[in-house]
């Protein structure tokens, strides 16, 4: 297999693997409650959502959401060009997987921000789930929160 195979096969996989664990969580979990891996008492997976960057944090109301969601696309774009040089200057098979990793993780972020806004009625903090394709709409392009899914203890 060549190596813009497995970029495309790494890319994929994880998408679709991230895109299904967080629109299941969205609509099957309360926001702030969660659960243990395995029945690990120590690993957990806790709903939350990232309105902004890193740690939540915002800047500029519904401008900033914007340039966010904007910035997030063009970085995204980026990444594909170096993991492109990378397979031109044949880098390890290693190192071409775990930035299509990053990529994907990118990728995946992206679509929250763009379309869950879309797709998806808001998750409120005290109670109700979420509902894919609310009769009523979404709440708005570029302005939906990426899902996160924090494992406490």
């Amino acid at each position: 297999m060549n190596k813009s195979t497995i970029v495309l096969f790494t890319i994929l996989l994880i998408l679709i693997i991230d895109q299904a664990v967080k629109i299941w969580i969205k609509t099957h979990i309360n926001y702030g409650d969660g659960f243990d891996i395995l029945g690990l008492s120590w690993a957990k997976i806790h709903f939350v959502e990232n309105e902004g960057m890193a740690f939540g944090m915002s800047f500029g109301g519904l401008t900033g959401k914007y340039i966010l969601s904007i910035f997030r696309i063009v970085m995204t774009g980026f990444l594909l060009y170096i993991l492109y040089n990378l397979i031109k200057q044949n880098e390890t098979t290693g190192l071409i997987i775990s930035f299509s990793m990053v990529i994907a993780g990118a990728v995946g972020n992206s679509i929250d921000g763009m379309f869950y806004g879309l797709i998806f009625s808001e998750s409120h903090y005290h109670g109700g789930l979420a509902t894919i394709f609310p009769p009523e709409g979404g709440y708005s392009f570029l302005t939906g929160k990426v899902v996160d899914m924090l494992i406490s203890q």
